[in-house]
C-alpha cells in the first residue's frame, strides 16, 4: 500500500545517511576506472553505448588510442541492415591514431574502408574480413599493398575477393604473412573447361612464409595443392575440408608428412565456425542455389537521420540524453544514427 511504502522509506533514510551512502555519479569516475570498464566491452558496444554515455565517458573512449589498437567488430551481423557498420569501422580506426595493429570485421568493411585502413594503420598485423560483400578484388588489392607488416589474413564468406592475381598481390605485398584463411559456406563443382580451378591455389603458393592455412570449400585440385606444398615449406597446419577435387594419393600424403595439424576434405566440420551447406555438384538440380547464401540481407537499407519527429516522439531522440554533441561532428552523427535505429 502507498502509506506503508512511505513509512518504510522514511525509516530507511536515517540509516542511509548514517552509513554515508549516496547516489553514485558515474561521470565522476577517474579516467583509468572508465578505461578499465571500456576494455571489458567490444568496440561496437563502445561506439553505440558506453562510449556515448556522457562527456567524460566519450572523452575516455575517444582519446585513448590503446583502446583501439586491436579492433573487433565481429558478432554484430544483426545490426548491418540497421546501422552504418562501414562508418563505425572508420571511426574505430580513426580513434587508434595510427596505432591499430588488428582489425576484425563482420559486415564491417568495403573498398573505401580498406583504403582508409591502409592509410591509417600502416602497422596492421592482423586483418579478418567476414561476410564483407562490399569488398572487391580491385579495392582489396589496392589496400593490401599498404599493409606490408601483415601476419594474419582471413577472407571468409567474402566472395567478391577471388582469383589468382589478387592472392599473388597478397604474396608480394605481405612477405611476413604467417596465417591465411579462405573460407566459404559450401563447395561448388564447376565443369566449365575455361574455369581455372587452381588459380587461387597458385596465388596462395606465393605466400611462402605461411605457417597456417585454411582453404574451406575451394575448387583446387591435386595440382594446386602440390603447388602450395612445394612453395609453402613452413606449413604446420593445413585445413582443406570440403575441397572435394583433391584426392589424397600417396604423393600428396608424403608431402604432408611434416605438417602437424592436417584436416582433409572429408574430415568432420563440427568445429567449423560458419554454417556448412551440402556440396553443390554440377548439374545437380536438387542442390540449393548460390543465391540462397549470397549474404544479401539488405545491407544498404539504413535508417535516415532526417526523419521528422513529432513532440510526442522526443523521448526516442538520443540527443536528449547525450550532452555536448557537435552538430558538425560526422562521427557523432553516425553514432547517433546507430543509437536512433536501436531505440526506435
Amino acid at each position: 500500500m502507498p502509506s506503508s511504502s512511505r513509512r518504510r522509506h522514511g525509516r530507511g533514510r536515517g540509516r542511509g545517511r548514517r552509513s554515508g551512502s549516496k547516489k553514485r555519479n558515474w561521470a565522476d569516475l577517474p579516467l583509468d576506472a572508465i578505461s578499465a570498464v571500456l576494455r571489458k566491452l567490444d568496440h561496437v558496444e563502445i561506439l553505440m553505448g558506453a562510449g556515448q554515455a556522457c562527456r567524460s565517458w566519450r572523452r575516455a573512449a575517444r582519446d585513448d588510442p590503446s583502446l583501439w589498437r586491436r579492433i573487433d567488430m565481429c558478432g554484430h551481423a544483426d545490426l548491418f541492415n540497421q546501422v552504418d557498420l562501414h562508418g563505425m569501422a572508420q571511426a574505430a580506426v580513426r580513434r587508434a591514431k595510427g596505432q591499430c595493429e588488428a582489425f576484425w570485421g563482420e559486415y564491417a568493411g568495403d573498398d573505401a574502408f580498406l583504403l582508409f585502413l591502409g592509410e591509417q594503420a600502416p602497422s596492421l598485423k592482423s586483418l579478418r574480413l567476414i561476410s564483407c560483400y562490399d569488398v572487391s578484388n580491385e579495392g582489396f588489392a589496392e589496400a593490401i599493398k599498404k599493409l606490408p607488416l601483415l601476419e594474419e589474413l582471413e577472407l571468409s564468406l567474402s566472395k567478391n575477393v577471388f582469383g589468382q592475381e589478387v592472392f599473388e598481390t597478397v604474396g608480394k605485398s605481405c612477405p611476413h604473412l604467417k596465417r591465411f584463411r579462405l573460407s566459404e559456406h559450401r563447395f561448388y563443382s564447376f565443369e566449365d573447361v575455361d574455369y581455372n580451378k587452381n588459380g587461387e591455389a597458385l596465388g596462395i603458393a606465393t605466400m611462402t612464409e605461411l605457417r597456417s592455412l585454411q582453404i574451406f570449400g575451394n575448387n583446387l585440385t591435386n595440382e594446386g595443392l602440390t603447388a602450395i606444398l612445394d612453395n609453402c615449406c613452413h606449413l604446420e597446419s593445413l585445413d582443406i575440408r570440403h575441397c572435394f577435387n583433391v584426392e589424397m594419393d600417396n604423393t600428396l600424403r608424403a608431402k604432408c608428412a611434416g605438417i602437424k595439424t592436417l584436416r582433409l576434405p572429408n574430415d568432420s566440420t563440427d568445429d567449423y565456425e560458419f554454417i556448412v551447406s551440402n556440396p553443390a555438384w554440377a548439374n545437380d538440380s536438387q542442390t540449393q542455389s548460390e543465391d540462397d547464401f549470397d549474404g544479401d540481407m539488405g545491407y544498404d537499407d539504413y535508417y535516415d537521420l532526417d526523419t521528422e519527429l513529432g513532440s510526442d516522439d522526443d523521448i526516442y531522440d538520443p540527443s536528449n540524453y547525450i550532452d555536448g554533441i557537435d552538430e558538425d561532428d560526422e562521427e557523432a552523427r553516425m553514432i547517433l544514427k546507430g543509437l536512433w535505429a536501436l531505440m526506435k
